[in-house]
């Protein structure tokens, strides 16, 4: 499914316009990427959470020439799925 699947899917399964059904997943994302930003956590209920987490320097290998590579420690987002998923 697609984004523009998923807006006709919940357009027609809900009876809400579809500029509103924009509106809303705008407004999820513009939500959502500031809580991220500040480190927080996202709730989607009956679905799960999306957060940051911060991963670890570590060493890695350059493809081409094997050599040793020393990966920077960064923040990535990762979705926890909720257990009432079935």
């Amino acid at each position: 499914m697609n984004q523009t699947e998923l807006k006709k899917a919940v357009t027609e399964s809900s009876g809400i316009s579809r500029d509103t059904v924009e509106r809303c997943f705008e407004a999820l994302r513009s939500v959502a990427l500031m809580e991220l930003q500040k480190g927080g956590e996202v709730p989607l209920p009956g679905l799960g959470k999306i957060f940051v987490k911060q991963r670890a320097e570590r060493m890695g290998r350059n493809p081409r020439t094997g050599a040793a590579v020393k990966i920077p420690p960064r923040k990535v987002i990762k979705f926890r799925p909720s257990v009432e998923i079935e």
